[in-house]
């Protein structure tokens, strides 16, 4: 399934004239930052698809010559910048005419793209109008509206396309993990593009903590409740809390074009941690501990949390630390594994639409 931005044109990609009828190559004027926003998102792996209601089309009123001269103008020009549509849609009729394709209600989505070929979760509807929002609520998916005034009905209201099209760039690289076995039932919210915002639950208070630092220094909001068989050992709960965000944040971040894949900081002399977003799974671990616990936390699982971290995120992790205290030692760890995440999943702007590999996946 493709992620999918449906489009409105008038208002929302071109502007929209007086007469709301853009029938004249004169009259044609697109909306200031929607070209960089819509190759933002086809960067970002996003289809498009325009919509767009165009009362009377073929009527005397407003020949189809006229609308097609000014249509091929802008889809040629966007196609200059690198933005193709995958499906045009456009309703001809009026009001009146009380069509199953006019939006906001969805026929012409339902005759035109196949209803498996998008991912609801992750797609929108971008547009001007409050008829926008509803047709994203029939549809099932987010929307977002470019306007002056707020609206509680969408997911972001912007005046800016370009910041517009930034927040739908933005939020689809979060994912939803649950993970359940005889021993641990874990659920898990990852946010890449977040702010540090961290809610974690595991029952194992100093693990809550280096989670914490993990979430802060890695830009990531984290949400994290796992429940386990504590009364048995805290091995099941760590392990498996380590495979479970692996793959929240193998999930979120896609198919990882245009990232910088390779991170490896130095935090002062304490810890460091490189990282590779190879699709290949691997862990050295060389740090010592001296005592058997750090709270409630007993030592040896460091190394599992992040062994089981590397598989779920399907990562080459390396990580060495040196230093006298343990608890320190292992906030260190998980600083510095946070950092370098922070740069891996960056994208860089030069390198968008690309996967960063010679073999062109990951």
């Amino acid at each position: 399934m493709k992620k999918t931005v449906f489009i409105d044109r008038d208002g929302t990609i071109v502007r929209e004239p007086p007469d709301e009828q853009i029938d004249s190559l004169e009259k044609l004027e697109f909306v200031p930052g929607i070209i960089s926003g819509l190759k933002l998102l086809v960067d970002s792996g996003f289809s498009l698809v325009m919509v767009s209601n165009q009362d009377g089309l073929g009527s005397k009123r407003y020949p189809r010559k006229d609308f097609n001269k000014v249509q091929q103008k802008i889809v040629g020009l966007l196609k200059g910048e690198g933005i193709e549509f995958e499906h045009i849609l456009i309703c001809p009729h009026t009001p009146k005419d009380n069509c199953n394709c006019r939006k906001p209600r969805i026929g012409l989505v339902k005759d035109g793209v196949a209803s498996n070929a998008f991912d609801r979760l992750h797609s929108f509807v971008l547009g001007d109008r409050l008829t926008d929002l509803q047709f994203a609520k029939n549809l099932g998916v987010q929307s977002v509206l470019l306007s002056k005034k707020k609206s509680g009905a969408a997911a972001f209201t912007s005046a800016s396309a370009l910041e517009a099209c930034r927040f739908i760039a933005r939020s689809v690289r979060a994912a939803h993990i649950e993970r359940e076995t005889n021993e641990t039932a874990i659920v898990v919210d990852v946010s890449i593009d977040g702010s540090g915002m961290h809610r974690i639950a595991t029952g194992i208070g100093f693990f809550d903590h280096v989670l914490s630092q993990l979430a802060k220094h890695s830009g990531m909001d984290i949400t994290m409740k796992a429940r386990g068989d504590l009364e048995v050992d805290e091995h099941h709960t760590v392990e498996d809390a380590g495979i479970a965000l692996g793959t929240a944040i193998r999930s979120a971040i896609g198919d990882k074009r245009g990232i910088e894949r390779f991170a490896a900081p130095l935090d002062e002399a304490l810890a460091r941690a490189v990282l590779d977003l190879s699709g290949r799974s691997f862990l050295s671990f060389r740090c010592e501990f001296r005592r058997e616990f750090v709270g409630e936390l007993p030592t040896e699982l460091v190394e599992d949390f992040f062994r089981g971290f590397a598989d779920g995120l399907k990562a080459t992790i390396h990580i060495e630390c040196h230093g006298r205290n343990d608890h320190h030692k292992i906030e260190a760890i998980f600083k510095s594994v946070g950092r370098a995440l922070k740069t891996a999943v960056r994208v860089d702007a030069r390198l968008a639409g690309q996967v960063p590999s010679t073999k062109g996946i990951l």
